[in-house]
């Protein structure tokens, strides 16, 4: 039962448009907070004002649920600072996280980050460490051995499996199998950088794209995939939302997410730059350097390489940002955490706020509720089922954890580049986790981390 709004609260948001994407409330409202938990909501303009240790006059600003990170990477004490400036309040590292889940967690304590956290087994890692190359494929004792690990891991903590095989193409097809029907048993969602990027035979995105909906279909398993517009999707938009649209009609469970860029980002050295002018069309005047602000030439293109430097390839068309942007199973993800090198993509600092000033409120692409709703409710559900917590975040209505956003839609904007990715976004004005203010509009509080790890309930059922 909501907490009558004549007692007194710990913060109070009033003012505000509030949204929240999960039960289509949107209004000018005030909120009340006591501890950690949404309390109170008042619609009525002739209410006595909520009392409160902390208020907040959210005039003019919306307040949305704390923006949910879906694929990004372990916190590193630095790079989360930088979400929260984007307004995210979880960071999932749906991309998979560099540990087995017993470690991570015990190297992640809970207030040892400002922001939530919790993440996927890391198929890539694992391989690894089991000895095996990019290059190589799996025995069946070695593929056993690695399923068992994904097992354990997910009894562990972790809310998901990530494989990635187009950055280890030893992996096979029935490799992918495997770990989807692990996946399936323990109901938790598959997340995969699939296995092609390009538009050039034998290896197609489309290819790559039924190849994931053939492993939801044999195996019953929840699909995601990952960064749709540069992998999967790039060139082919329009038929790859198709054939994931025409799954979803059929009855199989799949989502995807992307990044508002038209520029992917890797390392020079890697498989995904093997034969890069043929596969993606592009020449060295596309490509930049990660802290640079030129473009490479074939000449600096050889000294870049040597250095196996983190570039950027500009081979996207606004097509395959904003079709998926448009589709309804399609939710927004990072795919970065800033490091303390700044050897980044902007991504990692301005994501979110890219779409709600680009996207939103410059080009129209789509409202306000439903970009909302890509990086609140969308993120939570996915996740929802084995962990627990995220039943109650990516929603604001009493009974909700209080991780909130307060931005002004009128100068929302990423503000990041690749010369310069260390850039805070601009008009995100308060962000709360769990009832704690961690943001004000004159930076960070100070206060103690108050983010939490986010595990499955796999062990514990």
């Amino acid at each position: 039962m909501a907490q009558s709004i004549d007692q007194s609260f710990d913060v109070a948001i009033v003012g505000g448009r509030v949204i929240d994407p999960a039960s289509g409330f949107d209004a000018v409202a005030d909120i009340g907070i006591s501890g950690s938990t949404v309390a109170a909501m008042s619609v009525d303009p002739e209410a006595p004002a909520l009392q409160a240790a902390t208020t907040i006059d959210a005039a003019g600003l919306v307040v949305s649920p704390g923006f949910i990170d879906i694929l990004s990477y372990s916190p590193n004490g630095y790079g989360e600072w930088y979400k929260l400036a984007d307004g995210v309040t979880t960071n999932l590292g749906m991309h998979g996280l560099d540990n087995r889940a017993v470690d991570w967690f015990a190297a992640h304590p809970d207030g040892s980050s400002p922001v939530h956290f919790g993440g996927a087994y890391d198929n890539a890692w694992v391989r690894q460490v089991r000895g095996l190359d990019p290059y190589d494929t799996a025995s069946g004792s070695s593929l056993q051995a690695m399923l068992d690990d994904a097992r354990a891991d997910l009894r562990n903590g972790f809310v998901g499996l990530h494989m990635q095989p187009e950055y280890t193409p030893g992996t096979t097809a029935d490799d992918l199998l495997a770990h989807a029907a692990v996946a399936a048993d323990a109901r938790v969602p598959l997340c995969v950088h699939a296995r092609y990027s390009d538009n050039l035979p034998p290896g197609t995105n489309l290819q790559a794209i039924s190849e994931l909906v053939g492993a939801a279909r044999e195996t019953g398993a929840h699909i995601h995939v990952e960064h749709i517009n540069s992998t999967g999707g790039t060139g082919v938009m329009a038929e790859a939302l198709g054939r994931i649209r025409d799954a979803i009609g059929e009855g199989l469970s799949m989502t995807a997410c992307i990044y508002p860029y038209e520029f992917w980002a890797t390392y020079l050295k890697s498989a995904r730059f093997h034969d890069w002018q043929e596969k993606y069309r592009i020449g060295y005047g596309d490509l930049q350097v990660a802290g640079t602000s030129q473009r490479l030439t074939e000449q600096t293109f050889a000294d870049a390489y040597a250095a196996n430097a983190l570039t950027a390839a500009f081979a996207m068309s606004p097509t395959d940002i904003e079709l998926p942007l448009r589709s309804d199973f399609v939710m927004v993800g990072s795919d970065a955490i800033l490091e303390r090198a700044h050897n980044n993509h902007p991504r990692s600092t301005g994501c979110f706020s890219r779409v709600l000033g680009h996207y939103v409120r410059e080009r129209g692409v789509i409202d306000l509720t439903t970009a909302l709703s890509k990086m609140t409710i969308q993120p939570a559900r996915l996740l929802e089922g084995r962990c627990p917590a995220l039943q109650r975040k990516g929603r604001l209505g009493v009974g909700a954890d209080a991780d909130i956003t307060v931005f002004d839609p009128a100068t929302v904007i990423d503000r990041s580049t690749i010369a310069d990715p260390a850039q805070e976004s601009a008009g995100i004005q308060w962000v709360l986790v769990e009832g704690h203010v961690a943001r004000t509009p004159d930076g960070f509080t100070g206060s103690p981390p108050a983010g939490r790890g986010l595990r499955s309930d796999i062990g514990s059922a």
